[in-house]
Formats: structure tokens, sequence, C-alpha cells
């Protein structure tokens, strides 16, 4: 097993200046260094190991995370989706390393326009030594469109979902080879 340890670990809705923040994080600290707790993140080839729902199946496209900018596309399943089985299309919004990492989710169109429905994704990683480093994982969905709402509640995962890929991403980063 990892050695990540709960501590901190908060799922919170904050009013925030402009308007409602809606979102959810939760915090953990992870017994690796930063730069691997990053390296970890910014392989698309994990993110279905770190995922707390099952619902990531695996990356269909495997380069790393190196660009704001940069697209990635992640074969997803959820049994209530019409298809079952379907894509997302991530567009990388924050790539700070070995401090920050985050990207939006949205779908590739017929016409292979992408289009983001208004929700993100974001690490947070602040080194506490050498061997440690805090995570913050953060799901906000303040930017979804009525007409996405209409029909998707938010957030679409239960409570657990942050704290168990948190210590998912603490096992991998543990098991992560070299610094």
């Amino acid at each position: 097993m990892g050695q990540g340890q709960d501590q901190d670990q908060e799922q919170s809705r904050e009013q925030g200046k402009g308007g409602d923040r809606e979102y959810v994080s939760a915090t953990l600290t992870v017994a690796a260094p930063a730069e691997r707790v990053f390296a970890v993140l910014a392989d698309p080839a994990t993110h279905a190991a770190i995922d707390g729902t099952g619902w990531v199946q695996e990356a269909v496209e495997r380069a790393p995370l190196a660009e704001e900018g940069q697209i990635f596309r992640m074969a997803m399943y959820h049994p209530n989706h019409p298809d079952g089985h379907y894509r997302v299309a991530n567009k990388v919004h924050v790539l700070d390393a070995p401090r920050a990492i985050g990207w939006l989710t949205g779908e590739e169109k017929e016409d292979g326009q992408l289009a983001f429905g208004g929700w993100f994704w974001r690490y947070d990683l602040v080194p506490l030594g050498p061997s440690e480093t805090e995570v913050t994982l953060t799901y906000d969905w303040t930017e979804v469109p009525p007409s996405i709402r209409e029909y998707l509640d938010f957030p679409m995962f239960g409570p657990d979902h942050l704290s168990n890929s948190l210590k998912h991403l603490a096992d991998l980063a543990d098991l992560a080879v070299g610094d």
C-alpha cells in the first residue's frame, strides 16, 4: 500500500468573489516528492488507475502532458451514458511543474470541433520537504451552462471520489521509479 496519510481531507463548497463557486476538493499528504507526484499526474496512462470512480478506462493518447493547450483524450465508461463507452477530450489549462496541473473536460463533435462543458479538474502540489507533498484535488463545475445542467447533476460522483483518487495517486507515486 502507499504511504499517503489522511490529513486535512475536506470536501467543500465556497462562496467566491463575483458569485458562487461550485466545487468539491480534497487534500492528502503523499509520501513522495512533488516532482514524482507531478510526473504521475502528467502521464495520461496513469489516469485510469488514479480515477476514484472507475469511469476512466484508458488513455487514447499517451504523450505526457507538457504544455497548456495540449489536448488528450481518454476512453471512458459509465452505465448511465447513452452509449456506455465514450471518449472525452481534455484540454490542459494549468501546467506549472511541479506545483499545479489541471484540465478542462469536454468532447469532440462529429465535425471534429472540441466543446468543453464548463468543468475542470485541478491538482495543486505543495512540497512539505524532500519526500512529502500536500496534494489538493479540485473539481469545479462553476461554468457549466444551464443547457448541460438540464441533463447532468453536479457533482457527477459520490463524496468519496476525490479522496479515493488521491489515495490511488499516493499509491502510484509510492510505486514510481526514481524521483
